[in-house]
């Protein structure tokens, strides 16, 4: 299923008024982890690293990337360890700087450049919508981003920039779609879509959380990545818990919707999702061999490891016999 295209019988839209630049992000991290336990019992889920980042500093340098200057981050109890990640540590700094390790030292002292960093404790884990609403009086009546930690968009992509793009020509709120394949639809928000004028824009109809595959209104799924009218915030103090107890980001877009002003750009491009065991340890090894450092001498043993794999399972199963 590709993205609509333009030659389709809906009209294009028609270009919208300038709008407010987007310069904040908003990166909800109040999360428990529960399916990382026991690792994540006192260290923070988005704290695990990725080669040798935390997955969290991944999101922030794309949000940098892409100029916004601003990142909001909304934690909960026990993540203070994100707050010190990207604060500066002076002790270990002048110890680096004593030995004259300026590799380590810059690497260290990144965190902390990247952006200005804020910080807000959510409270009660009450959803994604709550996560977002928490932000209200940071972004106060501005247009902005939001960045879920357990997506990681590779850093050669621009998917973020294209949704802020969308938002300055189009107004509105502008999610991230990816097509997936049926039997995975029911693991995220699902999006109706129309087309536009535009092979990677979508106009979001409505929005169904988690839906069953055979209610499914497409195989478009919403990936974490967000920017925000800031129109959401009341639509997200009114609505009632959805599905979960929770309040739903999904359902307040869904709303917004309605209104004709949510569109989606479609992603095909590299993502790594760091939610999921399996899928986190795939990114460490794919995110390793790219790595010029670390790829040639991995890739080498890598291949060695797996043919070793391979020649033992005739054994394994002349045993089993």
């Amino acid at each position: 299923m590709s993205a609509p295209h333009p030659s389709d019988s809906s009209a294009p839209d028609a270009p919208a008024a300038p709008t407010r630049r987007v310069r904040k992000a908003v990166v909800p991290a109040a999360g428990l982890g529960t399916r990382f336990l026991p690792a994540t019992k006192a260290t923070p889920k988005e704290m695990l690293p990725v080669v040798d980042k935390p997955a969290i500093q991944y999101v922030v340098e794309e949000a940098a990337a892409a100029g916004l200057d601003d990142v909001l981050m909304v934690t909960g109890r026990h993540k203070r360890a994100i707050e010190d990640h990207f604060d500066h540590a002076f002790e270990l700094e002048q110890a680096l700087a004593t030995k004259g390790d300026t590799v380590r030292l810059d690497a260290v002292r990144d965190p902390a450049r990247l952006a200005s960093i804020h910080h807000i404790r959510q409270g009660d884990p009450l959803g994604l919508g709550h996560a977002v609403l928490c932000a209200r009086r940071h972004v106060g009546d501005e247009p902005f981003a939001v960045l879920l930690g357990d997506d990681l968009i590779d850093q050669r992509e621009a998917l973020l920039s294209r949704m802020l793009d969308v938002r300055d020509g189009r107004g509105g709120s502008v999610v991230a779609l990816m097509e997936v394949p049926p039997e995975q639809i029911h693991l995220y928000g699902c999006a109706a879509v129309e087309p536009t004028g535009e092979e990677d824009v979508v106009r979001v109809t409505g929005l169904v959380e988690k839906p069953a595959p055979h209610s499914a209104p497409s195989r478009y799924a919403v990936i974490g990545r967000y920017v925000l009218d800031p129109g959401v915030f009341g639509v997200l103090e009114r609505i009632p818990p959805g599905r979960g107890g929770e309040i739903q980001l999904t359902d307040a877009l869904q709303e917004l919707a309605a209104g004709g002003t949510v569109h989606g750009v479609v992603f095909e491009g590299r993502r790594y999702d760091t939610g999921d065991k399996a899928d986190y340890l795939r990114t460490v090894v794919r995110l390793t061999c790219e790595r010029p450092d670390l790829g040639p001498e991995f890739t080498a043993w890598l291949r060695e490891f797996v043919a070793g794999l391979d020649d033992a399972r005739p054994a394994r199963r002349d045993i089993a016999a």
